[in-house]
């Protein structure tokens, strides 16, 4: 029989409708991948790898038809006969196609702005984005054309609802004889059989590992991807991932964090507790702290890295007055690794960062040592805090919390996403001046909101006009800010007593063709030292986010217990590593190395190419030391042993070591 006899014979019977259905989900679906082929045009490789891409893509919008389809089946079943005849089943076909249309085309548009964003399709950020639909919403609101981009999808929906129901397949298909309860429902089941077995069967982690991976996500069906993002929230490490035994992942994992001389601490072998000495004879430095976060500042904004940019002046300035780390990379690609990074020092989890998972309370952080001193700690955001859960952690941390809902947080700008960077430095103006006013040593959080779509911010402030300039205007504003602050802080009597730290979250951009860009995780971090607390100067060594805790208490010249897997970044440069990742590739980089472990206990391991980052494949092979950071890092947080060191045993620790190391001088 032929495909026109197939095609005729199905549309003959009471589920023809479902046959139309899956027909049009698959040409709106091929249409949406062509768009995106054509928007990412200038960075995929046209190679028969991406008809590949494409075959597959085949596959996965068959699989998400035949999902998709399964309501429409029932209801098919249950709509008596009487109206799928006459002039009412003209009319409500019409209607029904109509609907369907808008539903598919405004998936395309959808797809399309998160492509534009993410250069992805649906995945983690999209799951996040339906949870937080005040800000997301209000995003789109500010950044694109709404009202013409509704109108127009309905005005495209309602010709093309009306043209299908006037087609030939959908008369041949109203014009069917009725059907026995019997029959219609034994399609149902037919037709839900189908849709289990393509949800149980069907796997993205079943893609090649194309070389490109624009191919990759190009493979992928966007209402599948959103449907696996739902379900994969959160993967257990040691169900997904290559394991070792795990003492002897401790093993690994404490004799590379024993680098930079630090003792073991307890006798338990499954924790990283130690003790770390102040590198150098003399006494403790006690400035205060305030850490600038940067939302989505690529180190190629900056001059300093990249000789074209002219986006940051300000940060140029103080870069030339700061110690600068030249070779800072990202452990993730969204807000909340970095923060994660930057307070835990501890390598990404799979699935969902640390910061919104439940039980993320009473953590080792860079803040719990910084209290161990007595210092007041705070985090403040220019935006609602509740966003990425943000206000739970960091106030189950230790850390008092300042948003855009707080009492005498005056805001002169805001969009969606928070007030403008300026309203939120005057807020942390206010908090220093106060804990300097009671006598207290402060620790500040700051994260700024301005650098984020749609890139709005007051006009007349920098030379290019807010939202129409995008990114490169939301980076400058940000500069100016930050500029304005210090200038501001100069006139402060803690200003020279005051260590400011200017650091990223990640970059604004992790898109690329391998499935790890390494070189799309490079961020700036720079430390400015007004009152010569630490001197300026250039870091080269590689290091990771998870790196910074540590070395800036070093640099303060802190003894501790600790159990951060980051280290100061000037010992051990020999085994210097980055460990990055997305939410569910963890990578280990080292000089001239690349190894990624995957979902399901797959690895992959590439020579990595100093300076381009190009990448070579070699066979698979898990590098055992990716495996111990990740392995023991989810054990830590699953078990409950990523706990904050308390005052007193921070005291009765330090005391431990100081009788040790006075035995052992004595000794000699």
């Amino acid at each position: 029989m032929s495909l026109r006899s197939l095609w005729n014979a199905a549309l003959a019977r009471r589920h023809g409708g479902v046959v139309i259905f899956i027909a049009l989900f698959l040409a709106v679906a091929a249409a949406t991948r062509v768009a995106l082929l054509v928007k990412a045009a200038d960075v995929t490789t046209f190679n028969p790898a991406l008809a590949g891409a494409f075959a597959w893509g085949l596959v996965f919008d068959l699989g998400a038809a035949v999902i998709c389809a399964a309501p429409l089946a029932l209801l098919l079943a249950l709509v008596p006969a009487r109206l799928l005849s006459g002039r009412v089943a003209s009319w409500t076909a019409a209607a029904g196609f109509a609907i369907v249309s808008y539903a598919l085309f405004f998936n395309i548009v959808a797809e399309w702005l998160f492509w534009d964003e993410f250069s992805s399709r649906f995945n983690f950020i999209a799951v996040d984005y339906l949870v937080y639909t005040k800000e997301v919403l209000g995003n789109i609101r500010e950044s694109y054309p709404m009202p013409w981009i509704i109108g127009g999808t309905l005005a495209a929906a309602l010709a093309a609802g009306v043209a299908l129901a006037r087609s030939g397949p959908v008369r041949r298909w109203l014009a069917a004889p009725a059907e026995p309860a019997g029959r219609r429902f034994r399609a149902v089941a037919g037709w839900t059989v189908a849709a289990t077995l393509t949800g149980v069967a069907l796997d993205s982690e079943h893609l090649p590992s194309f070389a490109d991976n624009y191919h990759r996500e190009l493979a992928k069906n966007g209402v599948w991807s959103l449907f696996a993002a739902f379900r994969n929230n959160q993967l257990d490490y040691d169900q997904f991932y290559p394991t070792l035994p795990v003492d002897e992942a401790f093993r690994r994992v404490r004799a590379e964090l024993a680098a930079d001389g630090s003792e073991p601490l307890g006798a338990d072998p499954r924790d990283t507790l130690r003790f770390v000495r102040a590198p150098k004879p003399g006494p403790e430095l006690r400035p205060n702290v305030i850490q600038i976060t940067v939302e989505s500042l690529s180190a190629d904004f900056l001059g300093t890295f990249n000789r074209v940019s002219r986006l940051t002046p300000n940060l140029e300035e103080i870069a030339g007055r700061s110690l600068l780390f030249e070779r800072l990379y990202a452990t993730g690609t969204r807000t909340d690794r970095g923060m994660e990074a930057l307070t835990l020092a501890l390598p990404p989890t799979p699935g969902r960062s640390l910061i919104k998972r439940p039980r993320n309370e009473n953590l080792f952080t860079l803040g719990s040592v910084f209290r161990s001193r007595g210092y007041d700690t705070a985090f403040i955001y220019g935006g609602f805090g509740y966003f990425d859960n943000m206000n739970y952690f960091f106030g189950n941390n230790g850390y008092r919390v300042i948003d855009r809902t707080s009492p005498g947080a005056d805001i002169t700008f805001a969009n969606v996403w928070g007030a403008c960077d300026e309203d939120m430095f005057r807020w942390t103006m206010r908090e220093a001046d106060a804990a300097h006013a009671a006598g207290k040593k402060f620790h500040h959080f700051v994260m700024t909101t301005s650098n984020h779509r749609p890139f709005t911010y007051p006009e007349g402030k920098i030379d290019l006009p807010s939202k129409v300039s995008g990114r490169a205007g939301a980076v400058k504003y940000t500069d100016f800010a930050i500029g304005q602050f210090l200038r501001e802080a100069e006139k402060r009597p803690w200003y020279r007593d005051t260590v400011f730290v200017i650091v990223a979250d990640h970059c604004a951009s992790v898109a690329g063709k391998a499935a790890l860009p390494v070189e799309n995780y490079h961020i700036p971090l720079m430390i400015f030292s007004p009152g010569g607390h630490i001197p300026p100067g250039r870091i080269p060594h590689l290091m990771s986010q998870v790196d910074y805790a540590p070395t800036l208490l070093a640099l303060l010249n802190w003894s501790y217990a600790t159990r951060f897997y980051g280290r100061d970044v000037r010992v051990a440069t020999d085994r210097a590593r980055v460990l990055l990742g997305n939410y569910q590739k963890l990578g280990l980089h080292r000089p001239g190395m690349l190894n990624i472990l995957m979902p399901v206990r797959r690895s992959a391991e590439f020579d990595c190419e100093p300076g381009t980052f190009a990448l070579r494949e070699r066979t698979p092979e898990a590098t055992p030391d990716n495996i111990a950071y990740y392995q023991t890092a989810s054990y830590l947080y699953r078990n409950g042993v990523y706990r904050e060191v308390t005052v007193a045993e921070q005291a009765r620790y330090a005391e431990d070591a100081a009788r040790h190391l006075a035995t052992k001088a004595a000794g000699q």
